[in-house]
């Protein structure tokens, strides 16, 4: 495993994304526990991918415009269906500690945090151009270098994801005893939601 790989791989964990603005919405709403949980779906969803990388599939997403678009429409959807549930306080932005409020199963922050990177359909064919490179030649077993490599990517994602929902549930408190900052803040993540679905939609393969 070279550094190139782990400086690339901390890059685009860092960028931010959906799984970052989900993990940072999920701390603001509901704590740092469920931050965890959100940062734990979000890097299962990553899981598909490079199965789907090692398996060879995602060359066929990456070619078959019909497939592409599919998953992009279902990404899109979900996403600005994402933006819809923030903005009814229903989200992941929804405060648990309120009057009345039913907690939020840990499963379904995991499922959500799943689908949201598992409906991404750059993120296979990002996998399918990235992990290759990584791999030398005289690899005695390919697939078990990408395998690994793969699971570094996820261990960095979890860690960055969590860093970033625990530093979003420090704050928690002084922006859910604020209605109007959540107001605001409910608005941005939506917009964030529905921009992120709206670019989605705008890329080609």
């Amino acid at each position: 495993m070279s550094i190139e790989f782990l400086l690339t791989s901390l890059i685009v964990v860092l960028a931010p994304g959906t799984g970052v603005i989900y993990t940072l919405a999920v701390g603001l709403g509901r704590g740092a526990r469920a931050s965890v949980l959100a940062a734990f779906g979000c890097t299962l969803g990553i899981l598909p991918h490079i199965a789907a990388s090692v398996a060879g599939l995602a060359a066929i997403l990456h070619t078959s415009a019909v497939a592409f678009q599919a998953l992009k429409i279902a990404g899109v959807i979900y996403l600005l269906y994402l933006a819809w549930r923030t903005l009814q306080e229903k989200g992941a932005l929804a405060v648990d500690d309120r009057e009345g409020a039913r907690p939020r199963r840990p499963l379904a922050i995991v499922t959500t945090g799943f689908l949201i990177n598992i409906l991404n359909p750059k993120l296979s064919i990002f996998f399918l151009a990235f992990l290759p490179q990584f791999v030398a030649l005289d690899a005695a077993s390919p697939t078990l270098t990408m395998l690994w490599l793969g699971g570094v990517f996820m261990a960095m994602t979890f860690a960055v994801f969590v860093v970033y929902g625990v530093a979003a549930s420090a704050v928690r408190a002084h922006v859910v005893s604020r209605p109007q900052v959540m107001a605001w803040m409910r608005r941005i993540f939506a917009g964030a939601f529905a921009a992120l679905g709206l670019r989605l939609a705008l890329q080609e393969r």
